[in-house]
């Protein structure tokens, strides 16, 4: 008597196994993006604060970096990384995107600083619960203890290199990573001259046209801002 060969095809054992690896793909990919979202401000604040120790060093003739200070300020800038990272969830950031660049410039910059001077400080509250003190005690070590000198020299530098920092994300997003690029890498200051103006007077014509003008009329063929948008369109093609 021949025997049939057993096959052995659960679908309901099968399933578990897809929705494990569906939301692994899931989890991995927001790691991925929240990585790739804190990876700028953490490099530009890395090498930002280890300029400040190298010259702070310089100016009181202690030419060797400390690997120390080298570690310290390491992990300062991961710390500014991650409260970026927080800071960028909170809808109120958005406030000013559509007032003049100075508006968002100011405001972002002032929000990323009161962010991250709460989270130095809630690192500073960790270390002191960490080395056995009682966590009632940290009110009185603030006040007592606490260099605040230091402190808030670097909460000044903090606040310098978000307003570089701010400023050119802001010009970023204005531009497109890849028109900054061009600017910065590929495109000659003689070919720019003679276009970068003309070019930042219809891209501003044409932001002021998407905020007066629905969709609906932008694409109505015979409205007036229609014809406007396609006037625009042709010469920053030209």
């Amino acid at each position: 008597m021949r025997s049939k060969p057993i096959t052995f095809n659960d679908s309901r054992l099968a399933e578990p196994t897809g929705i494990s690896a569906g939301i692994a793909r899931r989890i991995g990919a927001r790691l991925l993006h929240e990585v790739r979202e804190a990876l700028p401000p953490t490099i530009f604040f890395f090498v930002g604060f280890n300029f400040i120790v190298l010259t702070t060093n310089l100016l009181v003739a202690q030419y060797l970096v400390a690997v120390s200070n080298f570690m310290l300020a390491t992990v300062a800038a991961l710390v500014v990384g991650k409260a970026v990272l927080v800071a960028n969830k909170i809808p109120l950031l958005r406030r000013y995107d559509r007032a003049p660049l100075i508006q968002p410039i100011l405001f972002k910059t002032a929000f990323y600083w009161v962010v991250v001077f709460w989270a130095r400080l809630l690192e500073r509250f960790v270390h002191f619960a960490l080395e056995g003190n009682p966590p009632g005690h940290f009110t009185a070590y603030l006040i007592t203890t606490f260099s605040w000198h230091r402190f808030s020299a670097i909460s000044l530098w903090i606040l310098a290199l978000f307003l570089i920092y701010v400023t050119a994300s802001e010009f970023s997003h204005l531009f497109g990573p890849d028109e900054m690029r061009r600017l910065l890498f590929t495109r000659r200051p003689s070919d720019l001259q003679l276009n970068r103006r003309q070019r930042l007077r219809e891209l501003l014509r044409l932001s002021r046209l998407t905020d007066e003008h629905s969709g609906a009329e932008l694409r109505d063929p015979t409205s007036a801002a229609h014809r406007e948008l396609i006037d625009i369109v042709q010469r920053l093609a030209r």
